[in-house]
């Protein structure tokens, strides 16, 4: 008996952030929308409606702003709380497909569906049924491999014929090379703007080009990731799915203000909150982190102020995964680099080596090892009643310096003040 052809699903949420925003308000369909990037800077989600109107990803919003007004486009801030929370609703829906997913980003997943009858049909159903539970629009692609499954989402995006769903797998030979010669290679999965330079000096523009190269050539040239994507091409899985993500090495919290800060006292609130939520992330994987970083930087964009950009690692003698800690750590970096007269724009803390929080030897010379129950009720009164129901006190108790999001929408899903009203 020969095993089934392996069947690797991509499922990707159309248009995410924009889509969300049209769930909660039906009067805003068929209109364009974009969704803006930190401090309402570029466009980072467009609408169908806005695509058509020319609106390029990443371009800022003060060079669109005619446009905007001349066809009334409706804008957004990154309201993250919504999206993470109509994500996790996808997820959980298509986690009842399969028994391996692997959710690669917030709006896209891999599912495993080798063996199972009729794919193309189930794959309608997973489609159908999201919509039908989230108001959330996806496609899927279908492939032997997860770099095949992401082309055929590519054209499952782009040709209105597929209805939403794309199986490669359903192709034969000169169907396939039909397909890829139309696919530009910067197009294919782990692809580059340097790599896409590289595979046009040597006369590879197309995913038909690519996958029809000889691989020692390629593995010579390139390296050995190259040699996978060529044979993922040709239908080998080279990369596997993982259920869970590998704890991270290294965790990195940083943000640009919303307005220049001058004052120690903003730097220090915001240096906190930072650190409350890489712990968060270090505790949620059960880690602790052994050095800490901390940076403060100035506009480099602004060449007529003085510049300014200190950064400070300080090693921890006791690996840990204490918000308290960190914090004190963080304030003491800051404290030492800290210089008056400057306008900051961006801070920064990074975690790193890290290591499982059972697997670190104590130091016997260090104070009193961190007690983990504090730490461990405050993960869980959040977890309950929500993301900073419970904080620490320099947490956040100014917040001036946050980023501006003057057109955030209600938080719909995940603040009860802003639930939405029926009349």
């Amino acid at each position: 008996m020969h095993a089934p052809k392996r069947s690797i699903g991509l499922i990707d949420c159309n248009n995410f952030y924009a889509s969300c925003e049209r769930v909660f308000r039906p009067d805003l369909n068929h209109q364009p929308i974009i969704v803006l990037s930190n401090n309402d800077g570029c466009a980072v989600s467009r609408s169908n409606e806005a695509k058509a109107l020319g609106i390029k990803m990443g371009v800022p919003l003060f060079k669109i702003s005619d446009l905007v007004r001349e066809h009334g486009v409706h804008v957004f801030s990154s309201n993250y709380p919504l999206y993470a929370d109509m994500s996790n609703r996808v997820m959980a829906i298509l986690r009842e497909y399969s028994p391996v997913q692997e959710v690669y980003s917030i709006d896209e997943c891999f599912l495993d569906l080798t063996g199972f009858h009729d794919i193309d049909q189930r794959a309608r159903q997973i489609r159908d049924r999201v919509f039908r539970e989230t108001s959330i629009s996806v496609c899927i692609g279908i492939g032997a491999s997860p770099t095949l499954s992401k082309l055929s989402n590519f054209v499952a995006k782009r040709h209105p014929r597929s209805q939403g769903v794309f199986n490669f797998n359903l192709l034969n030979n000169k169907q396939q090379e039909s397909v890829l010669k139309n696919i530009p290679v910067e197009e294919i999965w782990g692809i580059g703007r340097q790599l896409t330079k590289a595979l046009d000096v040597i006369g590879i523009q197309t995913a038909l080009q690519l996958r029809t190269a000889d691989i020692s050539s390629m593995r010579k040239r390139f390296g050995i990731v190259m040699e996978k994507t060529v044979r993922e091409l040709r239908g080998e899985a080279c990369i596997e799915l993982t259920e869970s993500a590998p704890a991270k090495q290294q965790i990195i919290t940083s943000r640009s203000f919303g307005q220049p800060v001058t004052e120690i006292e903003e730097l220090q609130d915001a240096l906190a909150h930072f650190i409350s939520t890489s712990a968060r992330k270090l505790r949620a994987q059960h880690s602790c982190a052994a050095l800490l970083q901390v940076f403060i930087m100035t506009d480099r964009f602004r060449e007529d102020q003085p510049q300014y950009c200190p950064s400070l690692a300080l090693p921890l003698m006791t690996p840990t995964a204490s918000s308290m800690t960190l914090q004190r750590y963080a304030v003491a970096a800051l404290a030492a680099m800290f210089r008056p007269g400057y306008c900051y724009k961006k801070a920064g803390v990074i975690l790193s080596e890290i290591f499982p929080e059972t697997q670190f030897q104590g130091d016997m010379f260090a104070g009193a090892p961190d007690d983990p129950s504090l730490m461990a009720t405050l993960d869980q009164i959040n977890a309950r009643f929500g993301k900073g129901t419970l904080k620490l006190s320099q947490d956040g108790s100014r917040r001036s310096w946050q980023m501006r999001q003057d057109r955030k929408s209600p938080e719909y899903t995940t603040n009860w003040a802003e639930l939405p009203v029926c009349r």
